[in-house]
């Protein structure tokens, strides 16, 4: 069995747990340790589980990532307002070849998902997120997948698997599970016009940096509909991670990319979260661990909505377009809004992929002055494809 292969939370940071608050996130986790073993899933909510693997790596790692460290502070903070289980089960270390490490992952989220638990996977290199998304199979018809990533990672075709090319085996590995792939916060000068042009071909969805540190809360509908959400840490500044190389003086601020994945986790249809590309320091420590404690306040506050005509909780707005007449609902509760794509509710997809795309005031603005929103007609595009 692939939980087998998990190593247990070190004995020091469990000494160091005694030594916390009763508050402290470190009392209240349940730990994978040597003595009990795994704690009981039943029932958990969340699970955290780091992963040693970096051989893929596009620039090779000289140091193994310091799990120990990035738990400590994370196990520091103070424990939310939450009722949410929260296990711990240890760590993957490399297996026999990449390959191997990537089945062990592939098996334990899958195992996870199966229960209904979220795996918060922690990682040296963005690679794992193959694994994490192969683990859908059999689970999940279509997967949505965002990454919040300054590249969008396709790589070369002639280029093996690695920490800047695993989006292209994604794309075209079989079976092909994935509906949409959102990328947000590329920088364009880290992407070549190709790889700009391929997202647009496939209606993708892609955000600009700009687009979003000017407005982070435009990161919001595309998270709403995410399984799968992957965290490229070198997206944030490099001044924020305490470090200069291999990481860009552009990027998420920490509060911006503490607000990303804070809508993550309040996403609707949320299942696994991949945070990589995480360095030995301990500012980088520190922010990451915030990171995973605002996802999980997130996930708390996640209020799941349904909007229809018949709801009193939501107004339905008709906008009559030149070619299209547009069905926006607005949620009297959240504010958040939807926007209706017809074809998907005529079986194109393999999915049962609702009919109402997540959406912003923005967009029915625009509608509203003939201009049909973008991410609608990307969706309208894919759905016949």
């Amino acid at each position: 069995m692939a939980f087998d292969f998990l190593q247990p939370v070190s004995q020091k940071v469990l000494a160091h747990c005694e030594l916390m608050p009763p508050q402290a996130l470190g009392q209240l986790i349940y730990k994978h340790t040597e003595q009990d073993g795994l704690p009981v899933l039943a029932g958990a909510t969340f699970a955290i589980v780091g992963v040693f693997e970096s051989r893929n790596a596009f620039i090779k790692k000289h140091n193994r990532l310091d799990l120990e460290e990035l738990r400590l502070q994370l196990y520091r903070l103070m424990l939310g307002n939450w009722n949410d289980t929260i296990i711990d089960l240890g760590d993957i270390d490399e297996g026999e070849t990449v390959d191997d490490t990537y089945f062990v992952v592939r098996e334990i989220m899958a195992g996870l998902l199966e229960e209904g638990i979220i795996p918060i996977v922690l990682g040296a290199t963005q690679d794992i997120t193959y694994p994490m998304y192969r683990a859908f199979d059999g689970i999940k018809d279509m997967v949505n997948l965002v990454s919040v990533d300054s590249r969008f990672d396709f790589g070369a075709d002639e280029e093996l698997i690695s920490s800047n090319s695993y989006m292209s085996r994604i794309i075209t590995d079989k079976p092909n599970n994935l509906f949409n792939f959102s990328n947000i916060g590329y920088q364009s000068y880290f992407n070549a016009q190709e790889e700009v042009d391929l997202m647009e071909r496939l209606f993708f969805d892609a955000y600009r940096l700009g687009e979003i540190t000017a407005d982070v809360a435009l990161a919001e509908p595309v998270l709403r509909n995410a399984h799968l959400v992957s965290i490229d840490a070198r997206a944030v500044r490099a001044c924020e991670m305490g470090m200069s190389e291999h990481f860009s003086p552009n990027g998420f601020t920490g509060r911006e990319i503490c607000a990303i994945t804070r809508y993550a986790g309040m996403g609707d249809r949320i299942a696994a979260l991949g945070i990589f590309e995480i360095e030995n320091n301990p500012q980088s420590f520190q922010l990451v661990a915030q990171m995973i404690w605002y996802f999980l306040e997130g996930h708390n506050f996640r209020v799941s909505e349904n909007p229809s005509e018949s709801n009193p909780d939501f107004t339905h707005y008709i906008v009559p377009c030149d070619s299209e007449e547009l069905h926006f609902y607005k949620s009297a509760l959240t504010s958040r809004w939807w926007v209706e794509v017809p074809n998907l509710l005529t079986g194109h997809t393999k999915s049962n992929a609702t009919a109402l795309l997540p959406c912003t005031e923005r967009d029915y603005l625009d509608a509203c002055d003939q201009n049909i929103p973008e991410r609608w007609f990307k969706a309208y595009k894919k759905g016949f494809n």
